[in-house]
């Protein structure tokens, strides 16, 4: 099976598909036609998220298909989370600390503020 191209060969610029083709009746589109986010993934990604959806998210199972170990599994889905274009996990249990600390005294509110800017 030949690897989808995402990314132009020479500057590594995403690709859009202009033109679409049936090899059954030889209808032609073109034109700006939207693709799916989930074509954006690598191939490695793709093969993470369909080996995710068939054990249904069940991280021991993803871990025994591919091989890896649970922190793996965890950094792939992150990931192919940020790849998507979605914050991951990590940064919002990062925004939520900046809060407790804020509220415990630990930090102005001012300092905060600075820090929840920095990620965005």
């Amino acid at each position: 099976m030949r690897k989808p191209l995402n990314c132009c060969p020479l500057c590594g610029g995403q690709l859009k598909p202009i033109k679409l083709k049936c090899d059954s009746c030889d209808l032609a589109l073109e034109g700006n036609i939207p693709i799916s986010k989930l074509s954006l993934l690598s191939s490695e990604q793709q093969r993470f998220v369909e080996a995710f959806l068939v054990a249904r998210g069940n991280i021991k199972n993803v871990e025994k298909e591919l091989n890896i170990s649970y922190p793996t599994v965890r950094k792939k889905l992150d990931e192919v989370i940020e790849a998507l274009g979605y914050a991951p996990q990590v940064e919002l249990m990062k925004r939520s600390e900046i809060l407790d600390a804020i509220e415990r005294g630990e930090i102005s509110a001012k300092e905060g503020a600075e820090l929840l800017r920095k990620q965005l």
